[in-house]
């Protein structure tokens, strides 16, 4: 059986697989924004001093880092309608999956990095009579950001990663439209090679910029 290839074939389809990955990285970086700054809120509830608070972040955490993000967006997007009677568009359901799952995640970074913050600063917020409020937004949130950039980029790799099943809900994602002209040009190899080629291309400068900036945050808090 003779096997022939024509990958030049991908440039007649590349405005389309670039527009795929405009949407692919809209959805990412929205989700990663909202996921992150949600994700902060749970870490301080996971460190509260009160089990009403304490239990139900934790338990939100461990439901989402310990199922799929497949079955998490199908439940919202099957499901959730049901429950509460209300058509959900696709796009919505996509976002509210992701911003949940990329909550949960960094929520475990970010408790991470305010452990590491010592305890004077602490007190020092307290002599200043600064609430609660103020010492979590202007003096614990902008330290533990900074501690958190390496592992908070690699989460965004991996929900960039993840956000390839978006396509399984009819989102014109970079993998729906990639598999949409694979099927109908009877060209699987080429154009999904492709997809993993653009996939890899967006991701490994991220993750040796990981790299990079983790190396100088180490010799600068060593």
């Amino acid at each position: 059986m003779e096997l022939n290839f024509d990958f030049l074939r991908v440039l007649s389809y590349w405005d389309v697989l670039v527009k795929g990955l405009g949407i692919t990285l809209l959805f990412t970086t929205s989700s990663a924004i909202i996921g992150t700054l949600l994700g902060f809120i749970i870490s301080l509830m996971r460190m509260a001093s009160s089990r009403v608070i304490k239990w139900p972040a934790r338990m939100y955490v461990e439901f989402f880092r310990g199922t799929p993000m497949l079955i998490q967006l199908f439940w919202i997007f099957f499901c959730l309608p049901l429950v509460i009677g209300q058509d959900i568009p696709p796009y919505m359901a996509v976002l509210i999956s992701m911003v949940l799952f990329m909550a949960a995640i960094t929520s475990e970074t970010f408790r991470g990095a305010l452990k590491s913050i010592s305890g004077e600063q602490h007190d020092a917020c307290v002599a200043l009579g600064l609430n609660y409020r103020v010492k979590a937004l202007n003096v614990i949130f902008p330290q533990a950001l900074l501690r958190s950039i390496p592992p908070l980029m690699s989460n965004i790799v991996s929900l960039f990663k993840e956000s390839a099943l978006i396509s399984t809900v009819g989102i014109a994602d970079l993998m729906f439209v990639s598999s949409n002209i694979s099927s109908s040009t009877a060209s699987p190899v080429e154009f999904l090679t492709a997809a993993a080629v653009i996939y890899f291309l967006v991701a490994f400068p991220i993750t040796r910029l990981v790299d990079l900036f983790e190396a100088n945050l180490l010799r600068r808090f060593a």
